[in-house]
């Protein structure tokens, strides 16, 4: 049981988050704040949602790119975080599955994931 002044805290920062709906297998575009010394820039990270989990401001999703070489490279972002200034979903993905993790053993077009068409 949560005290009430962390829950209604939690809530106020879940209502100014502008959160897409997304889920596993969706390829999403996050924009993601960097800072680097005293400069602060804004750099985009594509890939496919592989998972999430949590609930509430502890929410978190994970998203898993090919990076250079076909090395797969995946990250962990806090859904409410302020780092994250946008979140844009790109592709829809079929899939039947919450968790994504056997793309990690699959190379090539073996990882690829069926858009999913809208009727």
């Amino acid at each position: 049981m949560k005290n009430k002044y962390i829950e209604s805290f939690e809530k106020a920062q879940i209502e100014a988050k502008n959160i897409p709906a997304f889920r596993a297998g969706d390829t999403l575009r996050v924009a993601v704040r960097i800072k680097e010394g005293s400069k602060e820039r804004v750099q985009n990270y594509e890939g496919v949602c592989i998972a999430l989990r949590g609930e509430g401001t502890g929410k978190t999703f994970m998203v898993r790119k090919m990076g250079a070489n076909n090395i797969g490279v995946e990250r962990i972002f806090p859904l409410y975080s302020d780092s994250i200034e946008s979140i844009e979903v790109l592709r829809r993905g079929k899939v039947r599955r919450a968790k994504l993790f056997y793309l990690r053993e699959l190379k090539g077009k073996a990882a690829r994931i069926k858009e999913l068409r809208r009727k």
